[in-house]
């Protein structure tokens, strides 16, 4: 029996929340949802994921604070590998090359295609199989 992938969705709009779940779990993928950042590192700490797709601008606190937070909880040698594909609708270069520089994979802009999504997603996944296996 093959495991399902587990991904961790966050995002503050519950639309995008739902959207991207629908098509996730149409491709057997098992779907965590969390609306905020605080969430997130939450759903980080007590389970393992096998993704994690994130939006970068959300009241309160950022993708880039999440990115932050996961690094001073989880030192690099601590922490087992966790592809980020980050999604948002206002990229910017200096944002892309901050969360890339924290260990984001893949940037994905808003809006998109349940066909894009599903391919970002898929992409990730495939490059963080390899990277395992080497």
């Amino acid at each position: 029996m093959v495991k399902k992938k587990k991904v961790l969705i966050v995002d503050d709009d519950k639309i995008v929340l739902d959207s991207c779940k629908r098509v996730l779990e149409a491709e057997q993928l098992k779907v965590t949802l969390v609306s905020n950042a605080q969430d997130a590192i939450e759903q980080l700490e007590k389970k393992y994921f096998d993704l994690m797709v994130m939006d970068v601008k959300m009241p309160e606190k950022d993708g880039v604070y999440i990115l932050k937070k996961i690094r001073e909880k989880w030192p690099l040698d601590d922490w087992p590998e966790l592809p980020i594909l980050v999604m948002s609708g206002y990229p910017t270069s200096d944002t892309i090359q901050e969360l890339k520089k924290r260990g984001a994979r893949e940037f994905i802009p808003k809006p998109f295609t349940p066909d894009e999504l599903l391919a970002a997603v898929q992409n990730v996944l495939k490059r963080s199989e390899k990277h395992g296996k080497n």
